[in-house]
């Protein structure tokens, strides 16, 4: 599904990935994390495991700064990760069709990507940043950018990169408003990260085919009882909007062609 086994972004830094083989030709669903996180986080990973038992080969990306990929992480911005996923989304194959799941900031790349690439046939955000400008203010208003850490985690420097790029980008709801594909929005009601407002605001913004989920009593990572509600909301997604893939089965589809 790939155009070979090494995915660089424009600096030339790998991009980590692991990808779970399933059944269905022709389609790959592509998985973005959230600030701080990586392609292993527990969620990531019980969503992918999940999707594949149900048929749809995932692709889960470690974002340029984490994780095992290249780069660093005080460069780790929206921006950034936006052309990182346009990197990811160049090496596949050309009849491949795409979907995009992003959590928490990873689900801001999805909506600034998919606005304006149609290579991203049908989009899945997972407790989706939407106010940008509001959450670095909310979340870091108090800690010096270059001198201080995300919540308090000596690996996760607060760089002046990361403070500028999300008061620049300060909301994605125009975005939101031009998005031509399926959108699907799955929130927790107690999320107080991303607060469940932001989802709400960028569902009310969306004027395409469009779908709101609220999953009452989850935060912002969800819980393992929240799984498989996701799982099976997301697989239905999946069948419904990408209809028109191949569902011939493959009992060891190839990774690479």
């Amino acid at each position: 599904m790939l155009k070979n086994n090494l995915i660089t972004n424009r600096q030339g830094e790998a991009i980590d990935y692991t990808f779970y083989p399933s059944s269905r030709a022709n389609v790959l669903v592509i998985l973005g994390h959230g600030v701080t996180g990586n392609k292993d986080r527990p969620l990531i990973t019980a969503i992918a495991t999940g999707l594949a038992a149900e048929g749809w080969p995932c692709l889960a990306l470690s974002f340029s700064g984490n994780g095992a990929s290249g780069g660093t992480f005080e460069n780790s911005t929206i921006a950034k990760e936006t052309a990182d996923l346009q990197a990811v989304l160049g090496m596949v194959l050309n009849e491949v069709k795409i979907a995009y799941i992003g959590h928490s900031m990873g689900a801001a790349v999805g909506v600034l990507t998919a606005a304006r690439d149609m290579r991203i046939s049908t989009l899945i955000s997972l407790a989706g940043m939407t106010h940008t400008a509001a959450f670095v203010a909310r979340e870091f208003g108090e800690i010096t950018p270059g001198a201080g850490f995300m919540w308090q985690d000596a690996h996760c420097p607060l760089s002046p990169a990361y403070v500028q790029d999300l008061k620049q980008i300060g909301t994605t709801l125009a975005a939101a408003e031009a998005l031509p594909q399926p959108w699907l929005l799955i929130h927790g009601g107690e999320d107080d990260v991303v607060p469940t407002q932001d989802g709400r605001d960028a569902y009310e913004a969306a004027t395409g085919v469009k779908q709101w989920l609220e999953i009452p009593g989850e935060a912002h990572s969800f819980s393992p009882q929240s799984y498989p509600v996701i799982v099976q909301t997301v697989a239905s997604w999946l069948k419904l909007h990408l209809a028109e893939i191949d569902e011939r089965a493959a009992t060891d589809p190839p990774m690479f062609v």
